[in-house]
């Protein structure tokens, strides 16, 4: 079997809340880059990249290249063609536009493996498990109003889930009062047996972290996420020993090795891994395995219809993050039932893109 073709399209959604009706952005998007990887054998394999903004025109015409590359070549022989592209381009480093680039092709070629071998992407990788935990996610945006954040957890419990996420850092002037008070309304809002996490997108230094995070443990957090600087590994290893609340991070970071040196600095609880910023399916399936040499388990950003079938295959997948921005490309995507997510029994990812959004959404 050989990789015979590489189509490539700009796809722009319209920038939704789904999950709780928040407040939308006129006219906003998010632009994603679907990938079409063929072969002469007829198989077909999907993946999609993101970036975002300005530069989305800039990360298909990294796909292009990277997939050009790539025909000609056995398309079950993934590592060796991960290979050739790193030796190809791999000197302009192994973070940000390539990174992303690489991952739509080496998750469309585990899309084509398991399609060849006629099972699931997560059974074909490890299949640990059919079922994962599910968070909700993005619902409960620091820019929303504290009134309809109250009532859109309310709603969140109410469709399922045992696990959602906030955000703190709220906008304005600096306030831990503000800060605390948000959490509280919330957990209030669920009551305790759910499930409640809180991201800060590294919008505090070490200090700021140590102080609110220590008002806020009384509301029995399941973490807090990024709570300074990715690349702080110190200053989040410093948050990490002096909070009871486990800390995650890893999202901010591309490929494998930092992640290393995250482990290794004992900085983190929880190791988040977007599946595009680490590369790909294969990297993720590294990281992870990784973190479990250190004990610790792993989560997912973002995707949840590619991220449902690594963290179900791995023992030491926790939860998935279910923000299903991804999910208007595809006919059909795994959904969220009474806070559980299954992959699909269909081989490979199970995926197929929608015709018609993808004409409809086309940039």
């Amino acid at each position: 079997m050989k990789i015979t073709h590489v189509q490539t399209r700009i796809v722009r959604v319209p920038h939704e809340e789904p999950l709780a009706g928040g407040p939308a952005v006129s006219g906003a998007t998010r632009d994603f880059v679907i990938l079409t990887l063929g072969t002469d054998e007829g198989v077909e394999g999907i993946g999609i990249t993101f970036f975002g903004g300005a530069l989305t025109g800039v990360l298909k015409s990294a796909v292009d290249a990277l997939g050009a590359l790539a025909v000609g070549e056995d398309p079950l022989r993934i590592e060796a063609i991960v290979a050739k592209l790193n030796d190809a381009a791999g000197g302009s480093g192994p973070g940000g536009i390539y990174t992303l680039a690489l991952a739509a092709i080496d998750i469309a070629l585990w899309d084509i493996r398991g399609k060849c071998f006629n099972v699931p992407v997560a059974r074909m990788i490890g299949g640990f498990r059919d079922r994962v935990p599910t968070y909700a996610s993005g619902a409960l945006m620091r820019t929303f109003p504290l009134e309809h954040v109250e009532k859109a957890a309310v709603t969140l419990v109410k469709k399922g889930f045992k696990q959602m996420k906030t955000q703190l850092a709220l906008p304005g002037e600096a306030s831990p009062e503000r800060e605390v008070e948000r959490i509280r309304v919330i957990r209030n809002a669920i009551g305790p047996g759910i499930d409640l996490m809180c991201d800060i997108n590294q919008r505090w230094d070490v200090r700021q972290a140590i102080a609110i995070g220590s008002r806020v443990e009384e509301y029995h957090l399941y973490w807090l996420e990024d709570v300074v600087a990715h690349d702080d590994y110190p200053g989040l290893a410093a948050v990490a020993a002096a909070l009871a609340t486990p800390i995650a991070a890893g999202e901010y970071v591309y490929g494998i090795v930092p992640f290393r040196h995250m482990l290794e600095a004992r900085s983190v609880d929880v190791v988040m891994v977007d599946v595009l910023r680490a590369g790909g399916i294969t990297p993720w399936l590294k990281i992870a395995g990784m973190a479990q040499a250190f004990n610790l388990p792993v989560v997912s950003h973002l995707y949840p219809e590619i991220s449902v079938h690594v963290v179900a295959a791995v023992p030491n997948g926790l939860t998935v993050e279910y923000m299903p921005w991804s999910a208007q490309l595809f006919e059909e995507v795994p959904r969220p039932v009474e806070g559980m997510l299954t992959v699909p029994d269909r081989p490979g990812l199970g995926l197929v893109f929608d015709r018609g959004a993808i004409k409809r959404f086309a940039a």
